[in-house]
């Protein structure tokens, strides 16, 4: 029984949906999605039609609206929404350190989470969609990784979508992850750049932090090893409209003198820690780089490896001469599965994912060059998190998508405008602009 309850200006109802773990083997294993119906509450009694939004990720469940904030806002003028989790996310048949070894060892759970990329979570939509719409197709909202499911979506059913909004989610639609890697750190080194521009007095703090970290071992409250790596890896914030700002306070005060001399406080360790661990989305770090997986070659730790050709990211190396300490970006390493408590017991299942040489295409380019759902993207300029020259050349590649460049955002431009970013693309998708 779907139940349903009352927040500020909207009616919600929780959803639940019994899928199959492998779509080609229907009478097979299932398991359950979970998905929130979000209506406002002037218009609970009106026939609406629907709009599905994808989270990014991967291995993110749907936000946990309060009211009707961001963008969500301006789709419920005229929609129903559908917060979905996706497979192995939020309140869905979750997939982590605690549940996975009910699969068995490692490699049955490589099998497993080989089944939690884009083309099954659209096999999942379309099975629900029935369910949901009544068979009507759905206006699509993917923003980043939901995007690229919004694109896998145009490839294998088109026929389920009647408009698809991408931000900040067009994908390439043949990059290998060393291409998609090659592409990030020199993006990533301009908004570092930018970040030390901005704040100048950040230079020394984190040369200072590093250091520290290279002479001392760090075990967080949470029992995270923190590391120098671990500490670069805090840039993946500067990919949002907010996040050079976020992480200037981060730096600020991370010293505290103690009787044994200077020490990382516990308010930033605190800090730190909840930004550093995987514990609430350890899907993210299993199946990142198997997203862009396609073919017979394997992601072999990728953004590992490719970091090598950028020595100017070496910590050691930065802090052996004057020059600033570069951050990291949105990339998963081998070291995060030693370090991450979360992590620890998983890091042979995301080997053998690493290994995997049998990923099935995610993209249909002939039908995506034949598409006729209306479709439109918001690119944003230097995207931190998805190369612009690559959704460029995606966004030629799908017939009638229009696209909105634009470096008034970051990333996150569908949630930091408010409504004015759907507004404009729904606008787009029906030539009233």
């Amino acid at each position: 029984m779907s139940l349903s309850y009352r927040q500020p200006g909207v009616v919600l109802t929780d959803r639940r949906f019994t899928v199959p773990l492998d779509h080609d083997a229907p009478s097979g294993e299932t398991i359950e999605l979970y998905a929130r119906e979000v209506v406002a509450g002037d218009l609970v009694d009106r026939e609406l039609p629907w709009l599905l939004y994808l989270q990014g990720g991967p291995g993110f469940g749907a936000n946990r609206f309060v009211g009707k904030p961001s963008w969500l806002g301006r789709a419920l003028k005229e929609y129903r929404v559908l917060l979905l989790d996706q497979r192995g996310t939020g309140s869905s048949t979750p997939a982590n350190r605690q549940t996975l070894p009910l699969r068995g060892g490692p490699a049955e759970q490589a099998d497993y989470l080989a089944h939690f990329r884009a083309d099954a979570i659209v096999r999942d939509c379309e099975a629900i969609r029935p369910r949901v719409t009544g068979g009507a197709p759905w206006t699509v909202l993917g923003q980043s990784f939901g995007g690229f499911c919004t694109v896998a979506y145009l490839s294998t059913a088109p026929e389920g979508l009647d408009t698809a909004v991408i931000t900040g989610g067009l994908p390439s639609l043949d990059a290998h992850a060393d291409d998609v890697y090659r592409a990030a750190y020199p993006r990533i080194e301009r908004k570092v750049a930018a970040h030390y521009a901005r704040y100048p007095q950040d230079v020394e703090r984190a040369r200072r932090i590093a250091g520290h970290l290279l002479e001392h071992e760090v075990v967080l409250p949470n029992g995270y090893r923190f590391t120098v790596e671990a500490f670069q890896s805090l840039g993946r914030v500067l990919g949002t409209g907010d996040g050079s700002h976020q992480l200037h306070h981060l730096l600020e005060d991370a010293f505290v003198p103690t009787p044994a001399g200077p020490a990382l406080s516990d308010a930033f360790q605190e800090q730190v820690q909840a930004l550093l661990s995987y514990a609430g989305h350890p899907l993210y770090a299993l199946i990142h780089e198997p997203i862009y997986g396609q073919d017979a070659r394997p992601t072999a730790w990728s953004a590992e490896r490719v970091r090598a050709e950028f020595p100017r990211f070496d910590a050691a190396k930065a802090l052996a001469g004057d020059g600033p300490l570069l951050f990291t970006g949105e990339s998963v390493h081998p070291w995060m599965f030693d370090c991450d408590p979360a992590l620890r017991p998983l890091r042979e299942t995301a080997d053998l994912l690493a290994a995997r040489t049998d990923w099935p295409p995610l993209y249909d380019p002939a039908r995506l060059a034949a598409n006729e759902v209306p479709a439109v993207a918001a690119v944003y300029h230097d995207d931190m998190y998805v190369d612009t020259d690559h959704s460029l050349r995606t966004a030629r590649a799908i017939r009638g998508l229009r696209t909105w460049v634009t470096d008034e955002f970051e990333h996150d431009g569908v949630r930091a405008g408010g409504p004015r970013v759907l507004d404009r693309l729904l606008a787009m998708a029906r030539d009233e602009v």
